[in-house]
């Protein structure tokens, strides 16, 4: 049997999809899961042990690409799948594996999408939405169940996101970017959603001395996309000691090989959070304007800094209130000595 799975479109979301295809793979090992991810979404699936091929989907993020669609539906129809998981709500996600006639469409109600799908969940329960990893894997539960020749007597897999990176990238990647074999510390100041989600580029720098100081051989490196390079160059311009901007520089790809090889991490509430847990990196995580009981790091490794204020979590992309406090007060010492605690315990 083969599946089609459709990616979110946020690398967090994608990572915690994990656990999903885990649960697939486990309850039948046979069968061939493809990742349909925008380009860059694809580095996740690439990371992601369960995914046998990988697909970019042509259209642009937003956009309907209506012929680009059915072009791509054309294609995949030839590959007899029998099931699509498809884990965006909106209606376009739904469309590919509907031209595709994919005879199984499993997915939450949602964008006007209901005749698009053949088995559908409702995304609450009594005003009640699971967090995102469950949320994902409520879907095996509505797929049909394998068939007895098919199914193969196994554990469950621990619902927990996983992802596998290679020594010898992470060897190339430290080549390219001239860094050395001594302790590397990941620092991802980044948060697409807004700034009530990014901790102060004043405290990410106090962070980036302390850390220098505490360690002097280790290598701090500022790690994100070119949106996120005028924060780490305001860092860079804050911090007293040498911080290496890597924001912007990097494939996603390259992002993951430093991070699966940090000695620590630290972050916002943001997609590379999720892709630290993941890799079972030392890491702290700030909350603001989130609730991490919802997307926490999902990792043993991982320590949360969350001052859960009376107005936290507002899911705001700005402050209403315009101080920001949620963040504001939570120290760089704070910050530090969780992930000195952190890296000590794994040794």
């Amino acid at each position: 049997m083969r599946a089609l799975v459709v990616a979110p479109n946020w690398i967090g979301d994608a990572v915690m999809a994990q656990p999903l295809l885990a649960r697939l793979k486990s309850d039948q090992p046979e069968r061939a899961l493809d990742w349909l991810a925008p380009a860059h979404i694809l580095a996740v699936g690439q990371a992601i042990p369960e995914v046998d091929r990988l697909i970019e989907a042509p259209q642009r993020h937003g956009k309907l690409d209506l012929t680009r669609r059915w072009q791509l539906a054309h294609r995949l129809r030839r590959e007899s799948y029998a099931q699509a998981f498809i884990l965006p709500n909106s209606a376009k996600s739904a469309l590919i594996p509907w031209l595709a006639q994919i005879p199984v469409r499993i997915g939450y109600r949602g964008e006007m999408r209901t005749l698009l799908l053949t088995h559908r969940c409702e995304a609450s329960v009594g005003g009640y939405r699971a967090p995102m990893i469950e949320h994902y894997l409520r879907l095996a539960r509505v797929a049909p169940p394998p068939s007895s020749a098919e199914r193969k007597a196994s554990a469950a897999p621990e619902a927990r996101p996983r992802l596998i990176a290679e020594d010898a990238t992470a060897r190339t990647v430290r080549a390219r970017f001239a860094l050395s074999d001594d302790p590397l510390l990941v620092i991802a100041p980044g948060a697409e959603f807004g700034p009530a989600k990014r901790w102060p580029t004043r405290h990410f720098a106090a962070l980036a001395d302390q850390l220098t100081e505490a360690w002097p051989r280790a290598q701090v490196v500022l790690v994100g996309s070119m949106a996120d390079r005028p924060i780490a160059t305001e860092i860079l311009a804050m911090a007293a000691r040498p911080v290496r901007n890597l924001c912007g520089e990097t494939t996603l790809s390259e992002v993951f090989a430093l991070i699966a090889n940090a000695d620590g991490v630290v972050s916002n509430d943001s997609g590379l959070m999720h892709v630290a847990a993941a890799f079972g990196r030392p890491q702290v995580a700030v909350f603001g304007s989130s609730d991490p009981r919802h997307t926490p790091p999902s990792s043993p490794q991982a320590q949360v800094r969350w001052l859960q204020l009376a107005c936290s979590p507002c899911f705001e992309r700005r402050c209403p209130l315009g101080h920001t406090a949620c963040l504001s007060q939570i120290t760089p010492t704070s910050v530090f000595n969780a992930l000195n605690q952190t890296m000590a315990r794994q040794g």
